[in-house]
């Protein structure tokens, strides 16, 4: 008994002694699998269990920092006066301003406008690697660029593998071999596919992401900037579950002064029964949780990150999907349904440029959206699809083509029911955007009765300007509005409203402002006795006129003046008459 006890405290104290030894040997300079265990455990900490890793890049914000030149930091930039003569022809070929764009570094510092606890969350130690897709069409070179780079420079780079540019049969130049050479010397990560013929985004990203090779694929807009630490945030949630999409933050550029600014801290994704991309309310406990990702229903469509078998198990885009339209609602719709999920994630921040116009002709002769949304809407929205058809029955004499597939996707991944999507994942979009929407008060043509052949028009630029004019009456839409169940007064099928910010002056202005159906400076009223319409609760102004210059305003209201009156040309008297009672909010 004895002497197995002595032995086997010999035998423990070789078994030991042997396993020190090597471990010695393994973790001396000299060893080949010493560099393995130690950059194995380099930054790695143990969270609840799970290994983490910080993953902000602190050399490279320290030279960052140091940076000096037009637009660092997201500052507005402006152009020599020497330059500006420069300016309007690239801006009339890229709906922004490119020229000042080629005055700011390629690699140009942004500041951090992330929550500020992103900057201390920990993510998983060993994340999928990512290839970044980016389709373009006669894309401004320092724009481009400036998407590639900020994406590379940003970006763990064992995370990112590859950076795909698909050239949508670009005919400048310099997207050809210039481009070509370019990257090969500058970033050898990045390669260009070309396509033969004009394709169109959806159809560009497809081919894509049929190159890619890495886990994960990310879609980015053509001018574009990633953000510090933009690139863990997305890959987290698909690390934890492959049938995962997640979106960034998606922020502005200005398309005038390069201007890096947010757009908002966060909205969930959604649509009206028009196919208009709209947002819904971040959830009060999505809100508590911040900025922990969040469920999102629709995507933006441009900016995301998916699973590449993910992706491919849901059929990728649909195929018949032509130029833009619908892909967003497509993907959304197959990601939830067919048992994925989908994230925003507020510590992913990247800016877009939305242009000030559309620079490119319509490449089709036909109505490719109709189509595309009808394609849709067919496969994927079962008993929801006549919500659409209501509001745009023309879509219904759309030829959708051949669907066969995309229904066999639906069956063969066993998705879902729109119903359960309605119900379970944009379950108060209804609240928003009802069903069916009750009938407007008022509608049609606005007659100034000062000047019977004048009527306001819709003639506007934008969201902000001002509505200033009267023209000659007709029964074109650009005549057409409607005092809607919300109480204000839109273009007919707009999304812009009548918007009165500021009674101070004598003569108020009247802008175009997205609806937000909750009266205040929207709110309008009309009076059928007396022929005026009222703004505001209570009302004491009135849409007002000048024929004379044919300009619109708010003034004081005035029984007498003839220069408020005016006659709808659709009026719902009934309805009207109950005003007071009825809650504009559906």
């Amino acid at each position: 008994m004895r002497w197995r006890r002595t032995w086997t405290r010999h035998r423990n104290k070789v078994f030991i002694g042997g396993f020190m030894t090597l471990l010695f040997i393994a973790l001396s300079p000299s060893s080949p699998i010493s560099h393995i265990l130690k950059k194995e455990e380099e930054g790695v900490v143990i969270v609840n269990g799970e290994r983490k890793r910080d993953y902000n890049d602190y050399e490279y914000l320290k030279t960052e920092a140091l940076q000096t030149g037009p637009g660092e930091g997201g500052i507005p930039a402006t152009l020599p006066p020497e330059l500006e003569k420069e300016k309007d022809g690239i801006y009339k070929v890229n709906g922004f301003n490119g020229r000042l764009s080629d005055e700011i570094a390629l690699n140009r510092s942004l500041k951090d406008i992330r929550h500020p606890k992103c900057k201390d969350i920990l993510y998983l130690a060993h994340l999928p690697n990512a290839a970044v897709v980016v389709p373009f069409h006669n894309e401004h070179w320092s724009t481009l660029l400036r998407t590639a780079f900020s994406a590379y420079n940003r970006s763990p780079k064992h995370l990112l593998k590859e950076i795909i540019l698909v050239d949508d049969a670009s005919t400048k130049d310099f997207l050809g071999s210039k481009l070509d050479n370019y990257l090969e010397e500058h970033l050898p990560i990045a390669r260009v596919v070309r396509l033969p013929e004009r394709w169109g985004l959806i159809r560009a990203r497809l081919e894509g992401a049929k190159h890619a090779t890495a886990d994960v694929l990310i879609f980015l807009d053509s001018h574009t900037e990633c953000t510090t630490n933009w690139l863990p945030p997305l890959l987290e949630p698909i690390a934890r579950s492959y049938k995962t999409a997640v979106c960034p933050f998606i922020d502005v550029i200005d398309f005038e002064n390069f201007e890096y600014r947010a757009q908002d801290e966060g909205r969930r994704g959604s649509f009206d029964w028009e196919f208009y991309y709209k947002r819904l309310p971040v959830l009060s406990e999505d809100e508590a949780n911040m900025p922990q990702p969040f469920k999102s229903p629709v995507m933006a469509g441009g900016l995301f990150a998916i699973s590449s078998k993910f992706f491919w198990e849901i059929g990728g885009y649909d195929p018949g999907l032509d130029i833009w339209g619908g892909e967003q609602y497509e993907l959304s719709f197959k990601i939830w349904q067919c048992h994925g999920v989908m994230y925003d994630a507020p510590c992913s921040r990247i800016g877009h440029i939305y242009r000030k116009f559309a620079p490119f002709p319509n490449p089709r002769t036909d109505n490719f959206i109709a189509r595309n949304y009808r394609r849709v809407a067919e496969v994927w929205m079962d008993e929801y699809k006549k919500y659409l058809y209501m509001r745009q029955p023309g879509w219904l004499e759309t030829d959708t083509g051949d669907i066969s597939e995309q229904l066999a996707v639906r069956e063969r991944n066993k998705c879902k029911p729109f119903k359960w999507f309605m119900e379970n994942v944009a379950f108060d979009l209804e609240k928003h955007y009802p069903l069916i929407e009750p009938p407007d008060y008022c509608n049609g043509t606005i007659q100034s009765m000062a000047d019977t052949k004048l009527c306001v028009d819709t003639k506007f630029k934008g969201q902000f300007d001002r509505l200033d004019s009267l023209g000659e009456c007709s029964s074109s839409s650009q005549f057409q509005f409607q005092l809607s169940a919300f109480k204000d007064i839109r273009p007919l099928k707009s999304h812009n409203c009548w918007d009165v910010p500021d009674l101070k002056d004598k003569q108020a202005p009247v802008l175009l402002f997205g609806c937000h159906k909750g009266l205040g400076n929207q709110m309008w009223k009309y009076d059928m006795m007396n022929k005026m319409i009222l703004f505001g609760h209570p009302p004491t102004h009135c849409l007002d006129s000048s024929t004379s210059n044919r300009e619109i305003f708010v003034t004081r209201c005035d029984m007498n003046s003839p220069t408020q009156k005016w006659r709808w040309g659709f009026v719902n008297e009934e309805r009207l008459s109950k005003y007071d009672q009825l809650d504009p909010k559906p």
